[in-house]
């Protein structure tokens, strides 16, 4: 089914015959159940093997070529041990003997069902390397079988499972959007393509007024201010400064993708456009993190809520941390000038499954409900938002301010650039940034100001690999934990919602409501947990589902397109530390995990209420409580029990899309790496305007935050150019 991949196949022949035994016992060709035997399209999926598809020859890809986490070493140890008799009997036991002589046998000989049981004992391990091995297996196996297509940009599973590719005739630039249209072509006239040709990007950066000097052996540019990053903070940075007259410069690591080029594809759309091609974890691979690697940043494929400053971190933030900006008019007048650029507004023509589930439940129940605030249109619920934004509604910083760079006539951006380090001279003052593109060729671009905004993930390494020394470098990462519950909606003629819904179809976010945490400082203390619904195309939804044989992970995704999740997200107390995206350390704290306990048990109480037949968590063991027939005695002890199992040590799925507090705003050297300015305590002259700088976790969709502290840092800027 899926594209055959053409490179040499970074894995011996007895890894690949491992690697496709493993694929084929996660998802093996079985029989489907009477009642859907006629349906051609479900009968297709049923016989169709992880092999059949071709998911094992792009999991050797992804292991072997795209991802670079310190724990997939052992995974292809793993792999080798499994092609040898001995290493299938290391690692897999008794249940891997034959009955019949020579009796230990390669992994790839077991009987499939043999094969489901080894695996779903390696889930319930009380050794942490094999729940690490079924974990990292699990997940790259069915996060590619479910999003993967062939070369008419098919999956065997969609029809089957009910899902459809966004509409592209909905989701047309220019199409009921005339504004959305008009801003797209601006953009692209301000993106310079170095790695694609670079006499033609030199003549156009010229023609821009960069003075530019190409003689070998690196590319020179100069300007005013380099940025260094396109997301929502570096974006803001470059618009404002272009827009006051300044030449700017945008580096770009990720790629462009023209919005009237999104494919809306899971697998391409996480493979062009999220960091680690979609799969970036923590060390332990306890969370996994979602976060942007293209221009416009995490902007260009998060879910459009844009939720203030909550007062109560503003204060905190003010006052415990001594941190005036936040107590401020300036703060106010960013937020409202942050807000307004980006469209934000709390209106919605029609809200989707997910967050009219989220809704009913809670009325029901009598907890408060909040309306989100959203950076796109009251009419725009196309629902793949996480794909990229083809219509423009959503005003992420590639429809806004890096247009208003665009049309300043002063500033271009330079996607599939990475900046190396910061050029600091002998003061301890930035000169600008060192870059590298292409197939390996360098650049310079000597700036007046450097601002590094590469999100708090990438932020940290470029700074020390610059040689800033600050101890709060890479440390206070927060994760904004979040663990997910589900609930199954059949669809019938009467059934609620409308049968016309589906879990992947309208807004991603209009719905939420609060709970408050675990006792960490006490009532009032701000630290709430939030529960909102997440946007789950087939990839990751089944990523997250537990998966307890082939046949029964093939019929839970037989409901996905009527299976609503709702997530609980902690603001963590618990931070972590992060010295490159292949290198993240992170521990929750104990309040942190209760917290997410009590979210996750209110979640499921929602569901139950907003009248779901089957309700359950993401926890390994996979149990379903058949919530519809259940009494409310039976409910709250099906609760009690799911939410209070461990969260941590792949016990159950934990996600993270925001990341922040790597390099900490504050008033002193010795507990925060940056001022209260922006400026680096350690280099005059080089900024860092993104996430990384909150001094504490949120615990809200950060996007507006990010702005408004980036549009505050580009006054500071502008003073100091003046």
């Amino acid at each position: 089914m899926a594209k055959r991949v053409e490179k040499k196949c970074p894995f011996s022949p007895g890894q690949m015959e491992a690697l496709t035994a493993l694929c084929d016992t996660f998802l093996p060709s079985t029989p489907p159940s009477l009642d859907l035997a006629h349906d051609d399209f479900v009968a297709q999926f049923f016989r169709t093997s992880a092999s059949l598809s071709g998911t094992h020859r792009n999991v050797a890809v992804l292991m072997g070529e795209k991802i670079k986490h310190p724990k997939v070493y052992l995974c292809k140890i793993a792999l080798w041990l499994l092609s040898t008799w001995i290493g299938t009997f290391i690692l897999c036991g008794r249940r891997s003997l034959s009955p019949s002589f020579p009796y230990f046998q390669r992994f790839s000989l077991i009987p499939c069902e043999n094969r489901e049981s080894i695996v779903l004992s390696w889930s319930q391990s009380s050794l942490f390397l094999l729940r690490l091995l079924y974990t990292a297996s699990k997940t790259f196996i069915l996060l590619l079988f479910f999003s993967q297509v062939n070369e008419r940009e098919e999956n065997v599973s969609w029809k089957a499972i009910g899902y459809s590719r966004p509409d592209f005739a909905a989701t047309e630039p220019g199409k009921g959007n005339d504004e959305g249209s008009k801003v797209e072509l601006p953009l692209r006239r301000g993106i310079v393509e170095l790695g694609r040709s670079k006499e033609a990007a030199v003549h156009a950066l010229r023609k821009s007024g960069f003075q530019v000097s190409s003689t070998s052996p690196s590319l020179v540019i100069r300007c005013d201010v380099v940025v260094v990053g396109s997301g929502a903070g570096g974006g803001v940075v470059a618009g404002v400064l272009a827009k006051a007259g300044y030449k700017v410069l945008v580096l770009e690591k990720g790629s462009y993708v023209p919005r009237n080029e999104f494919s809306l594809l899971e697998g391409k759309a996480m493979d062009e456009m999220y960091l680690s091609h979609g799969v970036l974890a923590t060390e332990n691979m306890d969370v996994l993190i979602l976060a942007g690697s293209t221009v416009g940043g995490g902007t260009t494929i998060n879910w459009s809520a844009a939720i203030r400053t909550p007062l109560h971190v503003r204060k905190e933030w003010s006052e415990s941390h001594g941190l005036e900006l936040f107590g401020s008019k300036a703060y106010d007048k960013a937020l409202d000038v942050v807000s307004e650029r980006m469209g934000v507004q709390s209106e919605f023509d029609e809200e989707g499954f997910n967050n009219m589930v989220l809704r009913k439940g809670c009325d029901n129940l009598g907890y408060n409900v909040e309306t989100i605030p959203r950076n796109s249109a009251s009419d725009h619920n196309c629902g793949s938002c996480c794909l990229g934004c083809r219509d423009g509604k959503k005003k992420g910083v590639n429809e806004t301010w890096l247009v208003d760079l665009t049309e300043s006539g002063n500033g271009a951006v330079l996607p599939g650039c990475e900046a190396t380090r910061v050029v600091i001279n002998g003061v301890r003052r930035a000169e600008g940034v060192a870059f590298v593109f292409g197939s390996g060729e360098t650049g310079v671009v000597e700036a007046r100001a450097t601002v590094v905004a590469c999100g708090a993930i990438c932020t940290p390494p470029l700074l020390k690999r610059s040689g800033l020394r600050n101890p709060s470098i890479g440390r206070n990462l927060h994760l904004h934990p979040v663990v997910m519950g589900w609930g199954y909606f059949p669809e019938t003629a009467a059934s609620w919602p409308p049968a016309a819904k589906r879990s992947h179809k309208g807004a991603i976010m209009t719905a939420m409501t609060k709970l408050a945490s675990a006792d960490h400082d006490g009532p009032g203390s701000g630290y709430e947990v939030l529960i909102q619904t997440p946007a789950l195309h087939p990839g990751m939804f089944s990523a997250v589902t537990p998966w307890r044989s082939g046949g029964d992970i093939k019929a839970r995704l037989m409901k996905f397109s009527r299976t609503v999740h709702i997530f609980a997200l902690a603001r963590d107390k618990g931070s972590g530390e992060v010295k490159s995206p292949d290198h993240i350390s992170y521990e929750m704290e104990g309040g942190d995990e209760e917290s997410l306990r009590r979210g996750l048990g209110r979640v499921l109480r929602i569901l139950a209420a907003a009248g779901a037949e089957e309700v359950g968590t993401q926890n390994r063991n996979g149990r379903v409580l058949r919530a519809a027939e259940a009494s409310g005695e039976e409910v709250e002890r099906f609760v009690a029990e799911e939410s209070g199992r461990p969260m941590g040590r792949l016990e159950s799925p934990i996600c993270s899309a925001h990341q922040m507090g790597s390099c900490r705003m504050g008033v002193d050297p010795r507990g925060s790496a940056v001022g209260p300015t922006g400026m680096t305590w350690e280099v005059e002259g080089l900024y860092v305007a993104d996430s990384s700088v909150f001094p504490t976790a949120l615990g809200v969709n950060p996007m507006l935050t990010v702005q408004a502290i980036a549009y505050c840092t580009a006054q500071s800027i502008l003073q100091a150019l003046a």
